[in-house]
């Protein structure tokens, strides 16, 4: 078991004034293991231990009084009949605050199924809720197999099991370490069975699990933005999977994100061989489509130009996005029409926010002198539509390197940035085992995803920037992270052209830190960005272990397949689970021979990477989920 070893003064170290540790040990039976963390933690920790049972009855074995008296000799308080699932009865708000829970062993007692015994976990942990320190840890000893996690060897069937992670999620809890429970590390500890009795146990591989708070699964907000395209002031609402995402500043100055660590890497790097500039004015979130655009419309996030329709106290610039309303699930009726459906299928308005940071690239490019060896390097999230996928973020963050070359030594010049981006990248990555690379081969959009869709039809690519594990195997398929291209110089009389570099910086960060979960990148949990304080890019250490699953299916009838657009689909389980759907795979197709019409089947696997979600959460999701797709998709649910 994992224990807190007693800090010691060292010679004429001065004593420090620190506030005592307060731990809560329930469920005790004959207090070997209060007796034991009140010696181990000495005068640091303040111990209250207490029992089911009352004093009477857990006196009645010698070792129990002994160590009942043992804990008042040295100033531990012993309560006795304290319900574990009624916490907060027994203790004032004055006297609570605890910085650690102990159950040990927990059980109903008898022969008792499993059922009872997950009612016991789930009710302990909504008690400890109330009387846990808000950064405390909530320590559950249980045998073998009862956990329900793989840790347990074996695994039991996790119908079978104690599932004590879901149990935890519906207090709010996460399971932030687990370690086999020694019971040699306690020493004096002697397990007891029910109620006291003089009954040991098989201890060989239980496991002590260790919980924390998470933070809560919200409901986002409706935000407004506005911000300059072409000189013209256009208002937007911010797509609802957004809008906690849409300001978050991870490349500024005062950020450690591990994003903006790789991103700073580049330019240090690049600094050695070109004159790295930087744009001298912001870039807007969304830009107008042109017809000229060959941008693919299906990957595009489409805005509503709103400012006609907006209250203008509601509205906020770009750079200072803020809330403006409470949530809901749809967008709003601008005009006294019902228009959400409209906005979200892509029929209503002109702007789109930006797939790429290339859609700027004849606007910088006039505004810019370009030095001879000059590198123009351009940074910023972007968004593209695409399927739910761990690995295929909605939103990432680009970076961009332009450079001005003559026509005949493009080649020379874009060698040069391809292997300058190599010896910066490649230290960083070798210690994850990958290896970074470039190919000339047409990438296959199912092996390197949704990232080059729109340059491929945009730009000329000279090479895919292609991830793959440091092995001698050439065969092995890559994580594409990036493209190199050119595209003419405008107008197109000069004899000159750009060739440009474009680098998903979130991929970088997740395949150098070992995050395999791009929403990880996203969260706010302090426990993600304290591993990478300084700048330092550091393994990923997950703070939420073996967080449960719940999986539903979704079955409806289409009339007519041939349109059904399956990434709106995906947008709309995005919007209504707020990114809680970590897979969505077709089961069946059925086509009616009498009514032509086609069934469509898809199971739907809810996760959370951050957050306690709980299956009555995931059940609430998926119903919401149903009114949503018929009203925007005009589906018949089956």
């Amino acid at each position: 078991m994992t224990s807190h070893p007693p800090r010691r003064r060292l010679p004429g170290q001065a004593a420090t004034m620190r506030p005592r540790k307060k731990s809560l040990l329930v469920g005790e039976g004959n207090f070997s293991f209060s007796a034991w963390l009140c010696e181990a933690r000495g005068a640091e920790t303040r111990v209250v231990a207490t029992c089911y049972e009352s004093e009477e009855g857990a006196s009645g074995q010698a070792l129990a009084r002994g160590n009942i008296q043992y804990l008042r000799d040295k100033g531990a308080e012993v309560h006795f009949c304290v319900d574990c699932t009624k916490l907060e009865e027994h203790f004032l708000p004055a006297e609570r605050d605890f910085d650690y829970i102990y159950f040990n062993f927990p059980h109903c007692g008898r022969k008792v199924g499993v059922k009872k015994n997950k009612e016991l976990l789930a009710r302990f942990f909504c008690s400890c809720a109330e009387v846990l320190a808000e950064k405390g840890e909530v320590h559950v000893a249980l045998c073998r197999g009862q956990g329900g996690t793989p840790v347990d060897q074996p695994q039991r069937e996790w119908h079978n099991s104690w599932q004590v992670v879901a149990m935890a999620a519906e207090a709010g809890f996460i399971l932030n370490g687990i370690h086999p429970f020694n019971s040699r590390d306690a020493c004096g500890y002697k397990c007891t069975g029910y109620r006291s009795q003089d009954k040991s146990f098989c201890l060989e591989g239980a496991l002590n699990h260790i919980f924390t708070r998470s933070l809560p699964l919200l409901l986002p907000r409706l935000r407004l933005c506005q911000t300059e395209v072409e000189g013209k002031l256009v208002s937007f609402l911010v797509p609802q999977i957004f809008q906690d995402k849409i300001n978050r500043d991870f490349l500024g100055m005062n950020s450690q994100h591990p994003v903006r660590t790789v991103n700073e890497k580049l330019l240090e790097g690049l600094g050695e061989s070109f004159l790295v500039l930087k744009p001298n004015c912001p870039l807007s979130l969304v830009f107008q489509n042109s017809s000229k655009s060959s941008f693919s419309l299906d990957a595009l996030w489409m805005v509503d130009d709103a400012e006609r329709n907006l209250n203008p106290e509601l509205v906020v610039k770009e750079k200072d996005v803020k809330d403006t309303g409470t949530f809901s699930s749809r967008f709003p009726d601008w005009n006294g029409t019902d228009q959400d459906s409209n906005l979200k299928n892509g029929l209503f308005g002109q702007y789109y926010l930006r797939p790429s940071l290339l859609v700027f690239l004849s606007t910088v490019i006039q505004q810019t002198e370009f030095p001879p060896n000059a590198l123009l390097a351009l940074s910023g999230p972007v968004f593209r539509k695409c399927k739910i996928s761990l690995h295929i973020p909605p939103i990432f963050h680009e970076a961009l390197f332009i450079c001005v070359v003559n026509k005949g030594s493009e080649d020379t010049r874009t060698q040069l940035l391809v292997e300058n981006l190599s010896v910066t990248l490649n230290p960083l990555l070798q210690v994850a085992g990958f290896k970074l690379g470039c190919t000339t081969d047409e990438p296959d959009p199912a092996e390197f995803g949704a990232f080059v869709n729109s340059e491929l039809q945009t730009h000329k690519l000279k090479y895919l920037i292609v991830l793959k594990l440091d092995a001698s195997d050439a065969d092995l398929k890559g994580c594409c992270v990036g493209t190199v291209g050119k595209v003419p110089w405008w107008p197109a009389s000069t004899d000159q052209e750009i060739a440009y570099a474009s680098l998903n910086l979130d991929l970088l960060a997740m395949h150098i830190c070992g995050i395999c979960d791009w929403r990880i990148l996203w969260t706010s949990d302090e426990r993600f960005l304290s591993q990478f304080s300084g700048g330092i890019l550091e393994r990923f250490k997950s703070f939420s272990l073996y967080p449960p699953s719940y999986v539903h299916d979704l079955s409806f009838w289409v009339a007519d397949p041939e349109r059904f657009d399956e990434t709106q689909l995906h947008a709309i389980i995005r919007d209504v689970s707020h990114e809680s759907v970590v897979s969505v795979q077709l089961l069946d197709r059925f086509q009616h021979p009498e009514t032509a019409q086609t069934s469509l089947c898809y199971r739907l696997t809810y996760q959370s990477c951050d957050s306690a979600l709980t299956s009555q959460q995931a059940a609430g999701m998926q119903m919401k989920l149903r009114t949503e797709i018929v009203h925007s998709l005009h589906v018949a649910l089956r």
